[in-house]
């Protein structure tokens, strides 16, 4: 919320070349960031996200993109509004969450906000909410219009969506589904990735809700959810899914 602190922090990464944008989410709608007025709380300001938004590019080099939600509860669905002032302030891309704050993560995202958007700016729109398959993919850029979609809970246990869409639209036929063995050589790699930037202590714990996500659907999951809460070191991980998968 403070323009003083995102201009500080957005200058810090406009210095490095490890990212290649500036992403400002306006979407989050966890009550921590609520309460410190970031966030989705952002769109009950419109002014005043314009003014930060425009700060930012005027500071850095690298394009500034800004994510937003539908609005902050169904009385105030203010997203074409928004979108129009990141435009104006300068953002190179919107990306639109189709639920408002209220909402979270419930119900069905509004897709039709998301054509709103689209058709009130002349920057790329991209798609985001109820993403979950290649071919929910192509129905909300045929819905909509947008430029790109952003896959976000689509993705919890299972990565391999990016490379589904990607050849379903190259080809319009779908791969087929990881087996057994390929979801438990994926979950290995994740849980090293895991120990290797988190240590073990803290990223085995939250491999945890990654193992429940990675097996949901398949056969004795449930059992593997129960025993992988008891799981503390990479040894008994890989052990476990050797045995269960």
């Amino acid at each position: 919320h403070d323009i003083d602190t995102m201009v500080y922090a957005a200058k810090l990464l406009d210095k490095h070349s490890a990212c290649d944008i500036i992403d400002i989410n306006m979407g989050c709608p966890v009550n921590k960031v609520i309460k410190s007025h970031a966030g989705s709380a952002l769109m009950k300001e419109p002014e005043h996200a314009q003014q930060l938004v425009a700060s930012i590019v005027e500071a850095v080099d690298k394009p500034v993109t800004v994510k937003i939600r539908a609005g902050f509860d169904s009385a105030h669905i203010n997203a074409v509004d928004m979108a129009r002032r990141m435009e104006q302030a300068g953002a190179s891309a919107i990306c639109v969450h189709g639920r408002t704050r209220a909402q979270m993560y419930e119900g069905k995202a509004d897709w039709d906000i998301i054509r709103q958007v689209k058709e009130a700016v002349s920057i790329p729109v991209i798609g985001n909410g109820d993403v979950t398959s290649p071919q929910k993919a192509e129905e909300l850029v045929k819905q909509t219009g947008c430029d790109g979609i952003m896959i976000a809970r689509g993705a919890q246990g299972n990565p391999w969506i990016f490379s589904e869409m990607i050849t379903y639209e190259e080809t319009g036929t779908l791969p087929e589904r990881p087996g057994k063995e390929e979801v438990r050589d994926m979950m290995l790699r994740h849980a090293r990735l895991q120990l290797k930037y988190k240590g073990e202590f803290i990223g085995i714990r939250e491999m945890r809700k990654h193992v429940a996500w990675y097996t949901k659907g398949l056969k004795g999951s449930a059992k593997l959810r129960e025993e992988i809460n008891r799981v503390e070191s990479y040894q008994e991980l890989e052990e476990l899914l050797f045995q269960r998968l």
